[in-house]
């Protein structure tokens, strides 16, 4: 017999997103009665509310459930989270995001690991949407989003959001995400759950969602800027090692090396179909995403509310 479970999205302005988001929920192949979708609202100013009642009763009619939630107190997906966890009727409880595309058979391979009793968390993998951008490529060949760095970090082993299962009970010995933390929520969250209880953690690379990668330099600048405040954060609440910085002679020999060696031989690739565009410019991209991520990590401090657990 299926699982009963609650698959919570929270939502801020993706009215651009809601459409595809709905057709990839639509498309789950697990049984739709063992499924109640909770998308939180967590404040928009567009059409997502509007958008998600319509979608709401057009999925009823299919004998899909989905309950549109809001959390309009807290400006965070960690308290749009911690708002559906509330409202949840299952014990096994999914995460994804807006911008997300789950796979049709997503849902039934992400919770079969919870067979085994032991089993309190399971990651899914997270793989890029197509795309001819070129910085997405680049995203692409460097798995920036993939599961599997974060399954083996060398702290302690956790999953992202945008493709996570966790039992309910652990939720309730632990606590829930912190409201008020930006970003290094679901981190923060399965390093208590892994180190404070005997629950363990699996990893599905079956079980796909697909995400779109950043598609301009000020998005990716934004997202590494994202990740070193991430790793302050739990620095500050985990005692994890902050990342190396980059100083201004190693990069200079690094690209010293890209213009002398790197660049004339992956040129020669290029121009004998051997190698992709995208390996003329990774040194480059590489040196700008390091550098975004170690400014990230020495501005930020941790706010004295993120600190904060909110209880079930």
């Amino acid at each position: 017999m299926s699982a009963s479970i609650s698959v919570i999205i929270p939502i801020y302005n993706g009215e651009q997103d809601i459409p595809g988001l709905i057709e990839t929920l639509r498309s789950q192949t697990y049984p739709a009665s063992h499924v109640e979708y909770l998308l939180v609202d967590n404040n928009s100013r567009d059409r997502t509310a509007e958008m998600l009642i319509a979608a709401s009763e057009e999925m009823a009619t299919q004998g899909i459930t989905l309950r549109l939630l809001t959390e309009a107190n807290i400006q965070s997906s960690y308290a749009a989270r911690n708002t559906g966890i509330r409202a949840a009727n299952s014990e096994i409880l999914v995460f994804t995001d807006a911008d997300c595309r789950p796979q049709p058979d997503w849902l039934t391979l992400l919770i079969e690991p919870f067979k085994s009793e032991n089993i309190g968390l399971v990651a899914g993998e997270v793989v890029a949407l197509p795309s001819q951008n070129f910085l997405e490529k680049y995203a692409d060949r460097k798995d920036v989003l993939s599961q599997k760095h974060t399954i083996n970090h060398p702290f302690c082993a956790y999953g992202q959001t945008a493709n996570l299962a966790v039992r309910r009970q652990a939720f309730k010995q632990v606590g829930l995400f912190r409201p008020y933390l930006t970003t290094g929520g679901d981190a923060d969250m399965c390093w208590r759950i892994l180190q404070g209880t005997d629950w363990e953690i699996e990893f599905v690379p079956r079980a796909i969602v697909r995400h779109r990668h950043r598609a301009t330099l000020e998005e990716l600048r934004s997202q590494w800027k994202r990740y070193g405040r991430s790793n302050r954060y739990l620095h500050e609440l985990h005692g994890v090692d902050l990342q190396r910085e980059l100083k201004g002679k190693e990069s200079l020999r690094r690209l010293a090396r890209w213009v002398l060696k790197e660049l004339p031989i992956n040129t020669l690739k290029v121009a004998t179909g051997k190698g992709s565009a995208v390996e003329l410019l990774q040194t480059p991209l590489d040196l700008f995403s390091f550098n975004a991520r170690t400014i990230g990590q020495r501005e930020a401090k941790l706010p004295e509310k993120a600190k904060e657990i909110d209880r079930l």
